[in-house]
């Protein structure tokens, strides 16, 4: 009998998809793409909210109720901590903290942990008359800290922010002016779900 896989995404609006139905946001859009090569897959299990940053997904974290482990864990977080103001130096040890989380979730296996990076909001309508340069250097040292701390746990990483800037083509981008669409997303699944499927048949 085929095992039946399971997905925990930690995160905040982007892992929730914010302006996008359920179904269209990437951990759903994932486990959609899995199912239809073959693979079986719960329906998978986020905990997200809009607006959080590392330390409120901790604090939702410790109250959450748990599964005893998951197949595969993703975590994208930090957009709002850069959002806020907060420095590089506060991002590192609520992420790897988090990080450390996620690996004990997926029972410890590490190579089943996936790191998206910080996507790039400086390039949306979102960011109007801001310093949309200071932005983007901000979420290039937000990423390049997550990047190190995923390579020194070894587990696996998703560089999604080279495609959230590709803003020339705005049906990539949702109603809100600021999330993806259901297309931009669409981009991040392919790419976790080829991931995956790679971890799977090893």
């Amino acid at each position: 009998m085929r095992s039946t896989h399971t997905l925990l995404c930690l995160g905040d609006s982007y892992t929730i998809g914010e302006s996008v139905l359920p179904a269209e946001n990437f951990p759903n859009q994932t486990v959609s793409l899995l199912r239809k090569d073959g693979y079986t897959f719960e329906a998978p299990e986020i905990v997200a909210k809009t607006g959080w940053t590392t330390d409120e997904l901790k604090a939702a974290i410790d109250k959450h109720s748990f599964k005893d482990s998951y197949d595969f864990v993703t975590l994208l977080i930090g957009v709002n901590n850069q959002y806020r103001g907060r420095t590089v130096e506060d991002y590192k040890p609520g992420f790897e903290s988090l990080l450390k989380h996620a690996i004990q979730f997926a029972n410890g296996k590490a190579e089943h942990v996936i790191v998206l990076s910080i996507p790039d909001w400086s390039v949306t309508p979102f960011a109007g008359d801001r310093d949309t340069k200071q932005i983007s250097s901000e979420i290039d040292n937000y990423n390049s800290v997550n990047k190190a701390i995923a390579e020194r746990y070894k587990v696996g990483y998703i560089d999604i922010t080279p495609a959230s800037r590709e803003v020339s083509d705005r049906s990539l981008i949702g109603s809100d002016g600021l999330h993806p669409s259901a297309k931009g997303y669409a981009k991040w699944s392919e790419s976790l779900s080829l991931l995956i499927k790679s971890i799977i048949n090893q």
